[in-house]
């Protein structure tokens, strides 16, 4: 636990590393120009795939802008630049473009690899802070992540540095994300395992209940059965059906609570009655998560689910949902 009379100068050391580090990246914007123009154009255009380097603190940035790039439709893997001269350096083929992530640009272990990919024909893109190191001079593009000082009080171990070259990364990502139209729906088939994944690929077809299981009764049919119904469905509600079969109400809960309030002679009251008329619906096909979206807009907890043609299909929940970890 840190010593109350500390704990001032460490809120204030805390907040200086963020500002230095803030704008380590606010200084980048002043930088951008035809360079990462050039560096989009060269990984659009690639016809092999993008290979991420470096070593050291550098070498987890590298490894953190080839996830995101593979994530967002553009291909890419991370070597390491050590193991890239032991046999790594085999995936490398001249249709790719490979990208060094080194502050300094001399990194010894990134340094020796580079004449082995220009072997091999690749383009080379630098993220570097030094416009004169080697790195830069041997890329196609260099890409200046320089910072004006590190936020470590020493001013040594890197922290504005490797926030600006992940920052950097991301910036080539989306922009290139934008440019191949890469949609929510991409995004999504890349994580399949995840809550986003969940959200994104589920549709309501997926989760509703169907057939025998969704409640429904007649326009003409009585409370009572509306109620019984309702219970044997065990949604808290039941859609009402004209003589056409399509759907002209829905009978919930909060709708019997209050028909009790006003009726006297429940036997002979009609569910036409105490329903709901224009029912809140949703079309099978919609993503699950736009049931969600529209049971918290209209303060619903039942959605009916009815196809082009307006005739009821399904039906489903909040606790459908939640089976279904959508929400």
């Amino acid at each position: 636990m840190i010593p109350k009379d500390a704990t001032g100068s460490a809120l204030e050391l805390a907040s200086r590393v963020l500002a230095i580090e803030a704008d380590a990246v606010r200084a980048l914007i002043a930088r951008l120009d035809e360079r990462f123009l050039a560096a989009i154009s060269l990984i659009r255009d690639c016809r092999g795939r993008v290979i991420v380097s470096g070593i050291g603190k550098s070498g987890h940035i590298a490894r953190k802008i080839a996830s995101t790039f593979s994530s967002t439709g553009t291909p890419a893997y991370f070597v390491h630049s050590a193991e890239a001269s032991h046999g790594d350096l085999g995936m490398i083929q001249r249709e790719d473009v490979f990208i060094g992530v080194s502050y300094s640009g001399e990194s010894d272990e990134l340094l020796q690899i580079l004449p082995l990919v220009r072997r091999q024909g690749a383009k080379m893109i630098a993220i570097a802070g030094n416009a004169q190191s080697t790195l830069a001079r041997e890329a196609d593009v260099f890409l200046d992540a320089g910072v004006a000082q590190e936020a470590c009080p020493l001013n040594l171990a890197p922290t504005a540095s490797t926030t600006a070259a992940l920052a950097l990364g991301d910036a080539l990502a989306v922009t290139l994300l934008q440019a191949r139209g890469f949609s929510a729906e991409d995004f999504a088939r890349s994580h399949p395992g995840g809550a986003l994944g969940r959200r994104l690929l589920t549709h309501v077809s997926g989760v509703m209940r169907s057939g025998a299981e969704v409640p429904k009764v007649s326009e003409r049919a009585t409370l009572k059965e509306a109620i019984l119904e309702m219970s044997r469905g065990r949604i808290g509600m039941t859609a009402v059906l004209d003589t056409a079969g399509h759907v002209c109400g829905i009978f919930t809960d909060g709708d019997l609570r209050r028909a009790l309030e006003k009726i006297t002679d429940i036997g002979a009251a009609c569910v036409a009655d105490v329903m709901s008329v224009r029912p809140r619906s949703i079309r099978p096909e919609a993503l699950a998560a736009e049931a969600v979206q529209v049971m918290e807009t209209h303060k619903i907890s039942q959605l009916l689910v009815i196809d082009a043609r307006g005739e009821l299909v399904g039906a489903l929940n909040m606790h459908d949902l939640f089976r279904a970890k959508v929400i």
